[in-house]
């Protein structure tokens, strides 16, 4: 007999095999249901594969703030800018926009660095209990995570993003020329400023993280169908299984967790959820001639560069243009010019065996917030998507929050702010 503790087992389907679906799979089959995972691809090949790889709890600063919207004309106009959008999708996307900003206010910005707090405290211990399950130590570390500005006006300029993070009790410290270059010398000193995240972590391999957690999945008894989800079976309210092209998959319940393209499956339940993807772009030198010790955020152009076991990946920028646009390199190659910015040692050029480019989608919500609850239709089905430039951060705490709602036992902190309703 199933107690509070032990929750009555169930077979349920997790969709998508990124980070947030393999992550939230584990936790349920350690609950003790009967979990089957449904990706169409390899597990952890969407954004999961191409990330910067870190567990920041820093990052509770929304991508809408107040100002925002006065910056996006310069942002647009600089070919090495942050932002890029594809003028054939405005109208499209014009009602995400819209939410957006209007979700950049002061008291907005505030309650959702609020929500997002307990979904990122401690990302890097949250994996850890998946990670060491698996064997898979080796694949994170934890060095703290560094941003650096150029000025002292690049700085100031977040001043907000430090105030929430001071607000909601995110540590960090700050360097200023020889301390930061001390610190991580193979930063550029034209870099004035560094903040230190000390609490923060990082994966040297996003894709082998994931896929090192779902076959331990698998060896625990957890099962993969292959197969590209396209609906559900109801009868009423109560859940009978998921629809895919290779036929029903029995199921009395199931987590929505497919990223970017998780809005359709959504829609087949009644709820209308305004999910967009922004593109982000990745560069990874193989062998290059210089190496961080621990991930950096360029602050002033908004990007990550990581080390990894494949080499030193520059990622990040914001490209708007849909799930069906081709994709456009240059944005990769802006990364590797940026990139030797920060890093003077970086040789002037590099052979192409030794340099590769990606491109991915990032599920993103206009308030930062991802989308974690029950659907409209039948509480059977849980949606866990949207998380937007921290899904890799806050899989692991997602996927046992939405082992708590499968059980019945109430999460570990508020999730109302995360509601499919709350638009």
């Amino acid at each position: 007999m199933a107690t509070s503790s032990t929750p009555a087992r169930r077979t349920v389907a997790v969709i998508g095999g990124g980070a947030v679906g393999v992550a939230t799979a584990s936790f349920l089959l350690r609950d003790g249901h009967d979990v089957v995972l449904i990706e169409q691809y390899g597990l952890g090949e969407g954004a999961s594969f191409g990330n910067a790889g870190v567990f920041a709890p820093s990052s509770i600063v929304p991508m809408s703030m107040p100002g925002t919207l006065a910056k996006v004309p310069g942002y647009l106009l600089d070919p090495l800018g942050p932002l890029s959008i594809r003028w054939r999708y405005v109208p499209t996307l014009a009602p995400w926009l819209m939410r957006f900003v209007k979700a950049g206010t002061q008291d907005g910005v505030r309650a959702q660095a609020r929500a997002l707090t307990p979904l990122l405290h401690d990302s890097y211990g949250a994996w850890l209990p998946l990670v060491r399950n698996a064997g898979g130590e080796d694949l994170v570390r934890r060095d703290g995570f560094l941003a650096v500005y150029r000025t002292q006006a690049d700085f100031e300029g977040d001043a907000l993003g430090y105030q929430l993070r001071r607000d909601n009790n995110v540590a960090f410290e700050v360097m200023r020329e020889d301390e930061l270059w001390q610190f991580e010398p193979s930063v550029s000193h034209d870099y004035t400023i560094g903040v230190l995240f000390p609490q923060a972590g990082n994966t040297v391999n996003p894709k082998r993280l994931v896929r090192t957690v779902g076959e331990q999945f698998l060896r625990d008894g957890g099962r993969l169908v292959k197969a590209q989800a396209r609906g559900f079976a109801r009868e009423g309210a109560r859940l009978k299984g998921v629809e895919t092209d290779a036929g029903l998959i029995p199921a009395d319940a199931a987590v929505v967790a497919a990223g970017a393209h998780s809005r359709n499956l959504c829609a087949a339940l009644g709820d209308d959820i305004p999910l967009d993807t922004e593109r982000g772009y990745h560069v990874l030198i193989a062998d290059p001639d210089t190496m961080p010790r621990r991930p950096i955020l360029d602050a002033s152009a908004k990007f990550v560069s990581t080390p990894m076991e494949t080499g030193l990946r520059m990622a990040g920028t914001v490209e708007f243009a849909g799930l069906e646009a081709p994709p456009n390199w240059t944005r990769a190659d802006y990364l590797l010019t940026l990139g030797r910015r920060l890093f003077p040692g970086l040789a002037p050029a590099y052979p192409e065996s030794r340099v590769s480019r990606w491109m991915g989608f990032r599920p993103s919500m206009p308030d930062s917030l991802p989308v974690i609850g029950r659907a409209g239709a039948t509480p059977d089905v849980v949606y866990a998507f949207g998380h937007g430039h921290v899904g890799l951060a806050s899989a692991a705490r997602t996927g046992m929050t939405v082992a708590d709602l499968i059980a019945g036992r109430p999460p570990a902190f508020d999730i109302a702010p995360f509601a499919p309703t709350r638009f």
